[in-house]
């Protein structure tokens, strides 16, 4: 029987700017494996594990989606594992299924798909295809920091105006701001709307929670270059984690307002699978002395366990406190006058791509 308390094979001095503090081994790996001392010093000798960047070739590149507590029915996701390193992102058990941890793996082991857009291309080409909106930037970050090399996310977006395909998005990195010529074209046509996630307003929390994505300041900068670019932006504060960041709902709501954002939603934290175990690790590296009292409030808001996926609740929570940040949220936005998330963007301007096409014209 496998152990879940396994030690990391990575020593924790060489995780500096990353966000998990083990590699613990995949749900379904065979063998699990420890970090030992053998007297020889050799943990010392360890190096900081580098990024590494793998191309994948998947055969289609919609997904999706028929969960009914979620706002879209298609998505796409350009990058597999995010660099961002967020303790908390509910994606990381993905990375199991690639046979690697959900913890440093996860934030070192990446997967490109390179001809995300020429893909794209066929699928919106084919004349059985119907546009609905498409969100990117539902499991990992389409703008974390590969993109500024593999460009995916651009190519993407490029066939998505050219064919005028809604899509939405939602990412925490500032890089979105680069691709305002292409959003800010698709905003006149209504096809687009951008969620910039803020988790916290605190430069230091923020370092200790998500290492490599963009600061909170540039999170803000970017929601008001969007916004005075004419393209719909809200704000996701998410997710909140009792006594670490929930105190800080409003504040973040308001500054985003101030900023330009139009609308806004939250998420509680969640602990799927591996996550449960990669969170507990960083808060007693962090917040020790708080380590007990945000378990109990977690489980408080998820039946006495550390999650619960049923649909609807596992987003909210359920129970008092769940109940006192919900209502907090709403009364925020009404005050601040942010409109809950909406995907109504337009579809009748789609136009099939021709260069997607194989059968030949006739004349």
């Amino acid at each position: 029987m496998r152990s879940q308390t396994s030690e990391a094979t990575v020593h924790p001095e060489t995780l500096r700017g990353r966000g998990a503090r083990s590699n613990r081994s995949g749900r379904f790996e065979s063998e699990q494996r420890f970090l030992v001392d053998d007297g020889w010093s050799t943990l010392e000798q360890q190096t900081p594990p580098k990024t590494s960047v793998t191309v994948e070739q998947p055969k289609k590149i919609i997904t999706g989606n028929k969960s009914p507590d979620v706002p879209f029915e298609r998505s796409i996701n350009p990058y597999r594992g995010c660099e961002h390193g967020c303790v908390y992102c509910f994606a990381r058990p993905t990375h199991a299924y690639h046979g690697l941890s959900p913890g440093v793996d996860f934030e070192t082991k990446l997967f490109v798909k390179k001809d995300a857009a020429k893909i794209l291309e066929r699928t919106l080409a084919h004349p059985r295809y119907e546009p609905k909106t498409i969100a990117i930037g539902t499991n990992t970050d389409p703008y974390q920091p590969i993109e500024r090399e593999w460009m995916v996310m651009r190519e993407v977006l490029e066939v998505l105006k050219d064919a005028r395909h809604p899509v939405s998005i939602v990412t925490k990195s500032a890089l979105v701001t680069r691709d305002i010529d292409i959003l800010s074209e698709m905003a006149g046509m209504g096809l687009v709307k951008v969620g910039l996630s803020v988790t916290t307003l605190g430069r230091v929390l923020a370092r200790k929670l998500e290492p490599r994505a963009s600061t909170p300041g540039k999170r803000l900068e970017a929601i008001r270059m969007l916004s005075d670019a004419g393209i719909p932006t809200g704000v996701m504060a998410a997710p909140m984690i009792p006594a670490v960041n929930d105190h800080e709902l409003e504040a973040i709501l308001e500054a985003a307002r101030n900023s330009g954002a139009v609308s806004a939603s939250y998420i509680v934290l969640r602990l799927p699978l591996e996550v449960s175990g990669l969170f507990k690790e960083w808060l007693l590296r962090h917040y020790p002395d708080r380590y007990r009292h945000v378990l109990l409030l977690l489980r408080s808001m998820r039946g006495g366990k550390d999650y619960d996926a049923k649909w609807y609740e596992r987003m909210r929570g359920q129970g008092p406190y769940a109940d006192a940040i919900a209502k907090r949220f709403e009364l925020a936005s009404k005050r601040l006058g942010l409109k809950k998330r909406e995907f109504n963007l337009r579809t009748d301007l789609f136009r099939r791509p021709r260069s997607g096409v194989v059968q030949l014209d006739l004349f």
